[in-house]
């Protein structure tokens, strides 16, 4: 019998467990940290042994296939002493793709990600479509394809989600854009970053799709290296040859070989110029799928947007909250920046990945009165923001830093929590530090 171990026993590795179960394999599952108690009881439910709190080699080291959380990097000692033994680790949506036949919509991007993931989920729903939500966001794939599996798959893929995938394919993939992130994990070369978005297309064939924004410099340099079978469908600002998607005269026109719409901008919920591309990239996606032109309208409209993406918390006293704690990479921070009208007190920190601030100087610069620093070292937010903004100062936890926020604010200014970092230092995850935001303001 065919012997899989699972390494990370969050939602990921839970569902693998869980497939691996149901198809017959002796399943082993092996986490470092502590396992949350639900997590437990469905393990024991389906009488699959697991630890935590630590990996023993001897029961790790006999597996035909390792399947790896994403979060594992490459240079735990697990890992190393994995790929020495040439031992195969894969990814719980490789592994999952083995099972179902579904179509496999993948998102990927540096930044809109959830956002799009959510609003082509929504979108298939609304339409009435089969469709599953998983990824980063949602059940993971393995566990809905053990339990119930669907017809359409609307998966958000990170870097380290595509690092391991090697025969799994997308029928439609979208590249939303690439920036410098997570560099840390990728020896602090961008061109590794970027070979890992582009795993997005690998095996696709020539009645796949390919979606991207098409005025994206990293993506444009790096098409012109690639061949890449799938048919390309580019979305712009602007309308140009071959361009699927662009605004014109306040309306969002979509061409695809087939069909074309015009939605008004005016109807589309989400705000800025970002979440019109994101929305460029989902309706494209919609009519791909034959979703018709009304339901594609309707849908936009209710759409509601992502949890801790530019969310719109509370105004107290004349100023707004706005919780952006998902913008983990500064690219997102310039994002938010980018759609402020008001003067902003910016809240920044946390968990460093190798971050260059220069990308948001000109906006903290025309934008900012005053920066919060919200972490355990403010170190180098300091030495790069000391003396551009009015007012600098530090915070401990999240309470603190909205108390300072609401005394440096004005009534009419914004307190924006959009932090470049990732928030390991003083909490769980970024929704733990957006859900703490929303609770600090409604307490004010």
């Amino acid at each position: 019998m065919k012997r899989i171990v699972v390494l990370g026993a969050g939602e990921s590795g839970v569902g693998a467990a869980i497939l691996a179960k149901a198809k017959g394999f002796d399943v082993f599952v092996s986490d470092k940290s502590t396992i949350k108690d639900p997590y437990k009881k469905e393990l024991d439910s389906y009488s699959i042994p697991w630890e935590e709190g630590m990996h023993t080699e001897d029961k790790i080291l006999s597996a035909d296939e390792v399947v790896k959380s994403p979060g594992i990097p490459e240079n735990a000692p697990m890992i190393v002493a994995l790929r020495q033994r040439s031992i195969p680790i894969i990814s719980e949506i490789e592994f999952a793709n083995r099972y179902t036949d579904a179509k496999m919509i993948c998102i990927t991007g540096s930044n809109g990600k959830t956002t799009t993931t959510m609003l082509i989920h929504h979108l298939l729903k609304e339409a009435g479509l089969n469709v599953g939500l998983a990824g980063n966001i949602g059940f993971s794939l393995a566990r809905q394809v053990a339990l119930e599996d669907k017809d359409y798959y609307v998966i958000e893929l990170s870097s380290f989600q595509l690092d391991g995938m090697y025969e799994f394919k997308a029928d439609v993939a979208v590249l939303l854009n690439i920036t410098p992130d997570h560099l840390d994990r990728y020896e602090y070369k961008f061109q590794n970053y970027i070979n890992s978005k582009f795993r997005i297309v690998q095996n696709m064939k020539a009645s796949d799709y390919f979606i991207y924004w098409n005025d994206d410099p990293v993506i444009q340099k790096e098409l012109e290296t690639r061949h890449i079978e799938a048919k390309k469908m580019p979305f712009a600002l602007h309308k140009a040859a071959g361009i699927a998607a662009y605004i014109e005269n306040e309306l969002m026109k979509i061409n695809t070989q087939s069909r074309s719409v015009e939605i008004p901008v005016s109807s589309i919920p989400l705000r800025g110029t970002h979440n019109m591309y994101n929305s460029m990239a989902a309706s494209i996606t919609a009519c791909l799928c034959n979703i018709s032109d009304d339901n594609l309208r309707s849908s936009l409209q209710t759409f509601k947007g992502a949890e801790h993406r530019l969310e719109e918390v509370a105004k107290v006293g004349g100023v707004r909250f706005i919780n952006d704690s998902k913008a983990t990479n500064v690219n997102s921070c310039w994002y938010a920046l980018q759609c402020m009208t008001e003067p902003v007190v910016l809240i920044l920190g946390g968990k460093d990945k190798g971050n260059d601030y220069t990308e948001i100087e000109e906006l903290v610069k025309n934008k900012v009165k005053a920066i919060v620093c919200l972490g355990v070292d403010n170190s180098k937010l300091h030495k790069f923001f000391d003396g551009m903004v009015p007012a600098i100062e530090d915070a401990s936890s999240m309470k603190e830093a909205i108390d300072k926020c609401y005394r440096l604010a004005s009534s009419g200014d914004t307190v924006l929590l959009s932090p470049c970092c990732a928030s390991f230092d003083l909490f769980k995850s970024y929704e733990d530090r957006g859900t703490q935001f929303k609770e600090c303001v409604r307490q004010l």
